[in-house]
């Protein structure tokens, strides 16, 4: 299983993004990923993964701010109790953890 870094940390967000899903499709996950987010709720994380927990997903390019609404879809995530991450590219070591980490039963 390759769980590999990102091919530098410049990356466009997009190929970040496929980067992230095949690591966790390889671990396991169930990702979900909305294919065309236009009229989805504004600021809506990238990515919902399920496994043996949820983890609701944004990523962003190394300089990229999350956005007004996004910050309230974390926020709200967070009161809920949820796991919720604004990965970047510089990330990668912990988003492997995080993907390998299982929740003992």
């Amino acid at each position: 299983m390759s769980t590999g870094k990102p091919a530098g940390l410049q990356i466009t967000e997009r190929a970040f993004q496929s980067q992230v899903r095949q690591l966790a499709a390889t671990l396991g996950w169930r990702v979900y990923c909305a294919w065309l987010s236009i009229r989805s709720p504004a600021g809506y994380v990238d990515l919902t993964l399920c496994r043996d927990r949820v983890i609701f997903a944004e990523l962003k390019s190394e300089s990229g701010k999350l956005t007004p609404a996004q910050e309230l879809w974390f926020d709200a995530l967070r009161r809920a109790g949820q796991e919720v991450y604004c990965w970047r590219p510089s990330d990668w070591e912990d988003i492997v953890k995080t993907l390998q980490r299982q929740i003992p039963e």
